[in-house]
């Protein structure tokens, strides 16, 4: 039988991506094809499939779904494993990436991947929320704060992350009305002035180890309140990733994993028909 469409499985800390480069008239991906592949037990599996294109003004463009099939405006961990795939593979330690933000700067350094997920959206309208209101003091149960990142995030900060039933409050908050795009969740607590604990729901996939734009919303959000400085260590699920919000833009710095290289069977593809 004959294999068709090649891709790469990746993570950033346990938060995991199917990568397919339709660079140079590569494969196009159909929402049929995304979400077969987001199926853990049908297909691969994935918190986010992500798109490698050409780009006019950077080095590659890249374009992010979720299992749902919906588009995810950031991924900053795919960002990263990208980035260190194609740093990787031209042999460079920089590089530039066109995603739904802009055009972010990538670099590595001691094995680990930095990317510049660009400067905060902290306006209501920006993030975006159904109308005006202090983004820093959300009006719900728990007083979260609200962030962009390229998508809309809601943050809480508790007492014990550990003990909170993300599954079930997840999914309510990713759909509250307050949220016309819907959002990603964060619950964090304090460990000390440069270091979180968090734990992260996001919209359209549900729990996921690790979550680079929730990262960059929650040290935003504990900068913004006075819990942290501005240069956090933050412990996720998966493992420690480093947010730094730079006068330039929001920097994340954490490890990646290229898991291994497949391709789609002709079997595969047309059950998706």
């Amino acid at each position: 039988m004959t294999n068709q469409i090649p891709f790469m499985k990746m993570h950033g800390l346990g938060n995991d991506f199917v990568i397919v480069d339709s660079r140079n008239g590569g494969p196009q991906i159909s929402p049929e094809i995304i979400q077969g592949l987001g199926n853990r037990h049908l297909g691969i599996g994935f918190d986010q499939l992500a798109i490698i294109h050409d780009s006019p003004n950077s080095d590659v463009a890249l374009t992010f779904y979720n299992v749902d099939g919906s588009t995810a405006g950031a991924c900053g961990n795919a960002t990263r494993c990208i980035a260190q795939y194609e740093m990787d593979r031209l042999n460079i330690n920089s590089l530039s990436l066109t995603t739904e933000r802009g055009v972010l700067a990538a670099i590595r350094s001691t094995g680990l991947v930095s990317v510049n997920m660009g400067h905060p959206q902290l306006k209501w309208d920006e993030i975006p929320l159904a109308r005006s209101m202090n983004t820093l003091h959300l009006p719900l149960d728990g007083n979260p704060t609200a962030t962009g990142i390229g998508n809309p995030h809601c943050t809480f900060f508790v007492e014990d992350a550990e003990a909170v039933d993300v599954g079930h409050l997840g999914p309510i908050l990713e759909n509250n009305s307050l949220f016309p795009e819907r959002t990603n969740v964060q619950f964090a607590h304090v460990i000390g002035k440069d270091h979180l604990r968090m734990r992260v729901w996001e919209r359209g996939v549900g729990v996921t180890m690790a979550s680079g734009s929730s990262s960059c919303a929650a040290a935003v959000a504990a900068a913004r309140l006075g819990l942290t400085g501005r240069e956090v260590a933050i412990q996720l699920d998966g493992g420690p990733i480093n947010i730094n919000w730079r006068d330039d833009g929001v920097w994340m710095t954490g490890a990646t994993m290229h898991v291994f290289n497949g391709a789609l069977t002709t079997q595969f593809l047309e059950s998706l028909r």
